[in-house]
């Protein structure tokens, strides 16, 4: 199950990264080539000209971009920054008992329609207990040692969510917030208050109703991204109630 790149990534060194989808890069044999970024956040702290990155290759006819950016080296460590592939590790993760009880429930179901217009990312269901409603974030900004952050930017997308959660406990089901880490060097996350407060204070009311929040950290090289253990979460500070 533990995801690993195949074919193998390429190295290059970033030249850099521009609307919002685009990179630029220099590959170890000296050619310069443009890429597609898997990634439409800020990624804050990992766009730095002249960084060690690794791209996947795609022959595929349809495809614009060979090269997709995934990983980079930053402050020490490797980081993964493809946003798509985070649901994919935290299934791994909840499968190999990393979250809370959440293994134990036996059917698993992708992307599944809930409410009015919503789309959830897991619901866990058995036949003796409330079913899990499961929503995941990609993790990638630290700005302190240790300490992994989420958002890195506003995200009115991830706000809406919170509050659907709430709504899903509010009518007597469990609802679970997975903070899935792309990065090894951290020990606790922490929800970025300064950087979206709209989104700490529904986090906030989040927990205060019985949403359930963990995050769970990867061993991120090139050959392969593991989900590794669980990392504890920061209580909501007193700016965020």
């Amino acid at each position: 199950m533990d995801m690993i790149f195949s074919p193998p990534l390429v190295p290059a060194r970033l030249i850099r990264r521009y609307k919002r989808f685009l990179f630029d890069a220099v590959l170890d044999d000296g050619r310069e080539i443009t890429g597609y970024c898997p990634n439409t956040g800020s990624m804050q702290g990992l766009t730095a000209p002249g960084s060690r990155i690794w791209l996947s290759t795609h022959d595929s006819p349809n495809r614009k971009y060979a090269h997709a950016f995934e990983l980079i080296e930053a402050d020490g460590t490797t980081v993964g920054v493809h946003a798509a592939i985070a649901n994919r590790l935290a299934e791994e993760a909840i499968r190999a008992g990393l979250v809370s009880d959440l293994a134990t429930y036996p059917v698993l179901a992708r992307e599944q329609r809930y409410g009015a217009r919503s789309r959830i990312d897991f619901l866990l269901s058995a036949p003796d207990r409330t079913a899990a409603y499961v929503e995941v974030k990609n993790v990638h900004f630290i700005r302190r040692p240790s300490l992994a952050e989420f958002p890195d930017t506003v995200t009115m997308r991830g706000a809406r969510h919170l509050e659907e959660l709430i709504e899903i406990v509010r009518g007597g089901q469990r609802a679970v917030m997975l903070y899935l880490v792309q990065r090894e060097d951290c020990a606790r996350l922490r929800i970025c208050a300064d950087l979206d407060p709209v989104y700490a204070r529904s986090f906030a009311r989040a927990i205060a109703v019985g949403v359930e929040a963990y995050a769970v950290k990867c061993r991120v090289t090139p050959s392969e991204i593991v989900p590794l253990e669980p990392i504890a979460m920061d209580e909501p500070g007193p700016a965020a109630l």
